[in-house]
């Protein structure tokens, strides 16, 4: 049965393209079926996978205003068992559109859509935009869960609570088996004190919603700085084919080992 993870966080530059073009390749190295939805205008998660415009004619948006079914518009990538629902900026001007109305019709489009494909694949991961507006709406709508990236950075667990919130909101009028799946702290180093405490705040709140080791309660999952991780989408792959030995490659194994328990 397919797994559906929404990758979340209303701050921008946390990482969370970074976690769902990543995660999902990892998901893929471990022989899992993926699809990879980007329904972020700026399509960073498309970028990273080695695309651009000229590679492909339909995208999201065209999944979301009924002109094509998200099977029209799947992408095949380097990665056998990953494949890719592309975007394009032209999704800014969905926005509106999908907020018009009162009923819920508009904010469960992506959820309908992903039933046609929903069987083919083990997990779909959906990069969605740095807001909660109505796409983020209707990516939570469709998801079985969300992970949400934190920074390891000054005001990182500001906003946080909007994001908690919203899923509150979420699994009580459109998707009641929503569920955290877990927060990562991301952009992570051991020579920064800042780092140390946003991780030792994520310990106090969200201990049993951090991703760990081979189970191991004390053995946490964070993100390094890495500038291989950095570097990796500008070539258009995702780590662990860019480089699968680096701290980065090997922290997005250990998340997606974590997830399929």
């Amino acid at each position: 049965m397919s797994e559906i993870i929404t990758i979340a966080n209303q701050k921008g530059g946390v990482g969370k393209t970074t976690t769902a073009v990543n995660l999902a390749a990892s998901l893929a190295v471990a022989e899992k079926k993926v699809l990879l939805i980007d329904v972020d205008p700026q399509a960073n998660a498309t970028t990273g996978l080695g695309f651009n415009r000229n590679n492909y004619e339909y995208n999201i948006y065209h999944v979301f205003i009924g002109r094509k079914k998200l099977s029209d518009i799947i992408l095949k990538t380097e990665l056998p068992q990953l494949h890719l629902a592309p975007s394009n900026i032209g999704l800014v001007g969905i926005e509106q559109e999908l907020a018009k109305g009162e009923n819920n019709e508009k904010k469960t489009v992506l959820k309908n859509q992903i039933q046609e494909v929903l069987d083919e694949y083990d997990f779909i991961i959906i990069d969605s935009p740095p807001a909660l507006g109505s796409i983020t709406i209707n990516a939570f709508a469709a998801s079985d869960s969300v992970i949400i990236p934190i920074q390891c950075e000054f005001y990182a667990l500001e906003g946080v609570a909007m994001v908690l919130n919203t899923i509150k909101i979420i699994k009580k009028t459109l998707n009641p088996k929503l569920k955290v799946r877990g927060f990562l702290p991301t952009m992570y180093s051991s020579q920064n004190n800042l780092s140390k405490d946003v991780v030792e705040d994520l310990k106090q709140n969200f201990k049993k919603q951090l991703f760990t080791i081979n189970g191991n309660e004390d053995d946490f999952i964070v993100i390094p700085r890495n500038i291989k991780l950095a570097e990796s989408p500008s070539f258009g792959k995702p780590i662990i084919l860019y480089d699968i030995k680096s701290p980065g490659s090997l922290a997005y194994q250990n998340l997606a080992y974590s997830i399929l328990g």
